[in-house]
């Protein structure tokens, strides 16, 4: 695959984010570049300056792991960017083969999966994609994410209602992080899987109509995204704060499953409950609550 786009332009922005006093070089008075020259992080990775100028070039296909380990420590990467840097690696090997993966629209979840979310009774739990799909929830989840499951188009899609619903802007208090996340988490995925069509076609669609996704995705900034806080302004009961999980699936490796809890004997837990007895009355109490149809759909049928 030719991404030598992508990797000129991830490198030169790591590059530009180190500055020489961090890795004990003397700042100078003359330097024209933000950050590290090119020079300079090649003599740091151990590397021939011409040899490290191909692949911040974009010829990084054929780099062994302990040139791009240097490279990485060189520019001081964190876990989430160093992994990145191996999948550019990986994804411009000419023997490279594309994952298996499987169809979004056509995959639904197996009947103990969907148990074992609708046994999660405490807190919204769902299970999503690389795109950020959902593609299986519980009841609370449902409700969690009802705004999301109203917006036109399916599979219902987080980065989607981030990036192109105003109402998202007052779900998330912290509009700027969710969405520095959302792209982070988008720029790994589609990394990792570069022969995903679904993927380029959602990035296709976020940096068309969005402005402040375009601007954050020319920022290369990737993101390992597991377990936090985050608070919420649910429309119906108001604003939680929510601790969440995030957990890979043996049996269906690259979905993730992830739980929202609140601390017990806190507001938000019991506005968790209030949640809870509002899906009762919207959703009904039986058990599967796979992604059902948006609005939109209901209506054209």
């Amino acid at each position: 695959m030719d991404n030598r786009d992508e990797v000129r332009e991830f490198l030169s922005s790591r590059r530009a984010k180190v500055t020489p006093e961090q890795v004990g070089l003397p700042p100078g008075s003359n330097r024209r570049v933000a950050g590290l020259r090119r020079s300079e992080v090649a003599t740091l990775a151990g590397v021939s300056v011409e040899y490290y100028t191909r692949i911040e070039r974009g010829s990084i296909s054929g780099a062994s792991p302990e040139v791009l380990d240097a490279i990485a420590r060189a520019l001081r990467l964190d876990d989430a960017e160093r992994a990145h840097l191996f999948d550019l690696a990986h994804a411009a090997s000419p023997v490279a083969r594309p994952p298996k993966r499987r169809r979004t629209a056509t995959w639904k979840p197996h009947e103990s999966l969907q148990w074992a979310l609708d046994a999660v009774t405490a807190g919204p739990a769902f299970l999503r994609n690389g795109r950020m799909d959902l593609l299986a929830v519980n009841m609370l989840a449902r409700a969690f994410y009802a705004e999301v499951f109203d917006l036109p188009g399916q599979p219902p899609n987080i980065a989607r209602h981030a990036f192109l619903d105003e109402r998202a802007k007052d779900f998330y208090p912290d509009w700027d992080g969710l969405a520095d996340i959302t792209v982070a988490i988008l720029r790994v995925e589609a990394t990792r899987d570069p022969h995903n069509k679904e993927m380029h076609d959602l990035i296709g669609e976020l940096s068309t109509r969005s402005s402040e996704f375009r601007r954050r995705w020319g920022a290369h900034n990737v993101r390992h995204h597991g377990t936090g806080f985050k608070t919420f302004n649910h429309a119906v009961v108001g604003e939680m704060t929510l601790a969440y999980e995030g957990m890979g699936l043996e049996a269906e490796p690259g979905l993730t499953l992830t739980i929202y809890t609140a601390e017990p004997g806190s507001p938000s837990a019991e506005r968790m409950q209030l949640l809870a007895s509002w899906a009762a009355s919207e959703y009904g109490t039986g058990p599967g609550m796979s992604p059902a149809p948006s609005r939109s759909e209901q209506e054209r049928r």
